[in-house]
């Protein structure tokens, strides 16, 4: 496999947890019904919402995607490690690129940050 774009993103839980406290439609927007089953099941959901939408920038960077891409097409599977899962456009443009993406997430009190790595299979 030949790699053909790193993407890198990190922001603050609590810049996350507030908008998503002020929008709570955004939830919807960026974020699949599993990711938020998951997140919600943790002691604080924020934080875990928070490395999914770090990976999900890290995607659209790594895969040099268009910025209005629906974030909600980026599917971040829990596991060791996570797995990105793709849906419609996203899952379009990966098929036609022939890409394979990885993501790292880790996040800590006050940040998260993910890696993703896309590769052509």
């Amino acid at each position: 496999m030949a790699t053909v774009g790193v993407g890198v993103d990190l922001i603050e839980i609590a810049r996350v947890e507030r908008a998503l406290e002020r929008h709570p439609r955004l939830v919807e927007r960026l974020f699949t019904e599993a990711e938020v089953e998951y997140s919600t099941a943790k002691g604080r959901p924020g934080r875990h919402l928070a490395a999914r939408f770090a990976a999900k920038e890290a995607a659209v960077k790594a895969m040099r995607l268009s910025p209005g891409v629906r974030l909600s097409d980026i599917e971040v599977v829990a596991g060791t490690p996570p797995e990105f899962r793709f849906h419609r456009d996203v899952a379009a443009a990966a098929a036609e690129q022939g890409l394979s993406v990885r993501v790292s997430l880790t996040h800590n009190r006050e940040t998260a940050a993910a890696v993703a790595v896309a590769e052509v299979v």
